[in-house]
C-alpha cells in the first residue's frame, strides 16, 4: 500500500511563493495532496479526476478550484477547465485567481479592457516579500534601468546638474525599484500601487515623499496638482485598454512634462492582445495613435528585452512622450506657475 502524502492540505503557487492552505475537510485535503503528486508526475488528467472527487466534498473551495482548472487545462480538458473557471467567478466576486482572464485567454469570454482589480492586488500582495530578489536575480529585470537611461537622454539638463524634476509620479510603484532610480532626479516623488503589501515594502525603503495604496486611474483623477514627470515601469501589462491611463497622465502633466513607460511588445494587427501569461501586450501602432489622441508627442519608442520568463526574453517597448502644449496665446499669458522651481510663468 502506498504511503500517504507527507503534507496535508493544498500547496499552491501564489505569486513567487508556495502557500499551504486547508479546506478544513481532512478527506478533501488528502485527495488534493494526492492530486498534486499526480500532477507533479505529469498525469494531469488523473490529477483533475482526483480534484473532482475532492471538490465534491468542498465545492466552493477556491484554491482547490484553481488547481482543478489548472490541471484540466494542462490535460487538454478545456470544457472542464472552462466550467471550473466559471464556477470560480460565481464563487468569488473579486476574481482573486484571475478566472475571467483565463477564460478570455482561451477565447471563451470577451477580453476585459482591464483585469479584475482583486486579481492584480492578490497577485502582487503575494509577490511582495520576494519581489526584488526574484526580479533581479532570477528574471534579469531591466525596465527601471531602461527607463532611467531614456529619461537621462530626454531630460533638458545635464544629470550632473542635480535635480531636474520638481514633481514626479511613479505609477504602479511596487516595492520602489523605479523610485530608487528616480529619487536623485526629483524634488518630490510620489508613488501609487494597487497592492498594499507592495506599498508597505516601498515605504520601508523611504524612497518616496508620499506613497499610497490605490487604483492608479482613480488616483490620478483625484489629483489637482501638476507633475513634470510620470513613469510606469512594467505596469501596463496589467491594463489592456490604455486610453484612460494615457488621458489621465496627460491631465496631471504640465505642458512639456515627460511620460515614460514600458509595455510588452505585440507585432500583430491588434493594438492589444491578452497572452497565456495573463499579461497584455501592445503594438507600436496602437501606442502611437493612443498617445497622439491623449495629447502627447512621441519622442522615442525603443524595442528592448524587458526581462526573462522561463528562460526566454520578453520583448517590449520602452516609450518616451512629451505632453503637448495645447494652450492658446491668451491662456499662456495668464498661465500660473504650477510646479515649484519651474521658473517664471510664460509671457
Amino acid at each position: 500500500m502506498s504511503a500517504a502524502p507527507a503534507r496535508a492540505g493544498l500547496s499552491f503557487r501564489s505569486g513567487l511563493n508556495t502557500i499551504i492552505v486547508s479546506s478544513s475537510d481532512p478527506i478533501a485535503d488528502r485527495r488534493i495532496s494526492y492530486a498534486q503528486m499526480l500532477a507533479e508526475a505529469g498525469d494531469f488528467a488523473a490529477a483533475a479526476d482526483l480534484m473532482a472527487q475532492a471538490l465534491e466534498r468542498v465545492p466552493d473551495f477556491l484554491p482547490g478550484l484553481e488547481l482543478m482548472g489548472r490541471f484540466a487545462e494542462k490535460a487538454g480538458l478545456l470544457p472542464l477547465a472552462f466550467a471550473t473557471w466559471r464556477r470560480m467567478l460565481a464563487c468569488d466576486g473579486i476574481d482573486r485567481f484571475g478566472a475571467e482572464l483565463k477564460l478570455a485567454a482561451h477565447g471563451a469570454l470577451v477580453r476585459p479592457a482591464v483585469p479584475a482589480l482583486g486579481y492584480v492586488e492578490t497577485l502582487f500582495d503575494a509577490y511582495a516579500a520576494d519581489f526584488d530578489a526574484a526580479l533581479a536575480q532570477r528574471l534579469d529585470y531591466r525596465v527601471p534601468q531602461l527607463i532611467e537611461d531614456m529619461l537621462i537622454a530626454l531630460s533638458p539638463t545635464d544629470p550632473a546638474a542635480g535635480v531636474r524634476f520638481a514633481r514626479a509620479l511613479d505609477l504602479g510603484c511596487g516595492t520602489g525599484l523605479m523610485g530608487e532610480r528616480l529619487r536623485r532626479q526629483c524634488s518630490f516623488l510620489e508613488g501609487v500601487d494597487l497592492s498594499e503589501a507592495m506599498i508597505g515594502a516601498a515605504l520601508a525603503k523611504r524612497i518616496y515623499d508620499r506613497a499610497e495604496h490605490g487604483e492608479l486611474i482613480a488616483w490620478l483623477a483625484a489629483r489637482s496638482d501638476r507633475a513634470d514627470l510620470v513613469t510606469a515601469a512594467d505596469v501596463f501589462a496589467y491594463l489592456g485598454d490604455l486610453a484612460a491611463v494615457f488621458a489621465s497622465a496627460a491631465r496631471v502633466l504640465a505642458p512639456g512634462g515627460l511620460f515614460l513607460f514600458s509595455v510588452e511588445a505585440h507585432d500583430g494587427e491588434s493594438h492589444c492582445v491578452l497572452r497565456p501569461s495573463l499579461r497584455y501586450a501592445h503594438s507600436e501602432p496602437g501606442l502611437r495613435s493612443g498617445l497622439a489622441a491623449a495629447g502627447f508627442d512621441l519622442l522615442r519608442l525603443d524595442r528592448a528585452d524587458l526581462r526573462m520568463d522561463r528562460g526566454a526574453p520578453i520583448a517590449g517597448f520602452v516609450v518616451g512622450a512629451r505632453r503637448r502644449d495645447t494652450r492658446t496665446i491668451d491662456e499662456l499669458a495668464r498661465w500660473p506657475e504650477v510646479l515649484p522651481g519651474a521658473g517664471p510663468k510664460p509671457r
